[in-house]
């Protein structure tokens, strides 16, 4: 973390002396004020009367690398640190050691509530997952259960009740077959048949037995 806080201070100065090596003419090099400027204002009210338009430009990145703090409107300066998107009140125009050490640990701070903030939005994330997850069980659950229940069961077939025929042979009672049809007729017709052989034919006396 002590790095990310050194190289956090170091960034903006790199890019204000870049800036001023880059664009900054022979000519520029001279020092172009009478008196050294006490704050980033003064030092910018001075870069605006440089001969060129490269002279003030190099002038303006040196006063940005100078001085850190902006003077404020009711007195006393404000730091805008860009890493955190936050201003600070400081008394002069640049941090004082103490001053520095609690815009550090701000930063440390902003960077563990954006640790926080990541990881919780990553737990919601993969709650609502595990949920989406668990809802598609279910359903595929219910289509199974659904598919289930429109299969048809087997019923057993019912025994069919055997009754016995005049011909002395089993027949199953109620079988299935057409009305008038010679398998399904014939049994009953037999049946009548005898009865009226047994009513034509006499019985044979008991002398004609003993004969």
């Amino acid at each position: 973390m002590s790095d990310v806080v050194a190289s956090r201070r170091a960034a903006p100065f790199f890019v204000a002396a870049a800036g001023f090596f880059l664009l900054t003419s022979p000519h520029a090099h001279a020092q172009w004020w009478k008196h050294a400027p006490v704050d980033f204002e003064e030092c910018a009210d001075a870069a605006e009367k440089s001969a060129t338009k490269a002279e003030k430009t190099a002038a303006l990145a040196d006063c940005n690398a100078k001085f850190a703090g902006r003077r404020k409107a009711g007195g006393g300066y404000t730091y805008y640190d860009f890493l955190q998107d936050r201003s600070f009140d400081i008394a002069g125009p640049n941090p004082t050691s103490e001053e520095q050490k609690k815009i550090d640990e701000s930063y440390t701070a902003y960077l563990a509530d954006q640790r926080r903030s990541n990881e919780a939005a990553q737990a919601v994330a993969r709650q609502q997952r595990e949920q989406q997850e668990q809802q598609a069980q279910r359903l595929q659950q219910v289509a199974l259960r659904s598919d289930v229940a429109r299969v048809p069961v087997p019923v057993e077939r019912p025994k069919v009740l055997q009754t016995v025929g005049a011909d002395g042979r089993p027949r199953p009672k109620g079988a299935n077959c057409a009305r008038g049809s010679f398998s399904c007729e014939w049994p009953r017709l037999s049946e009548g048949l005898n009865d009226l052989k047994k009513l034509f034919s006499p019985t044979p006396s008991k002398s004609a037995k003993k004969s």
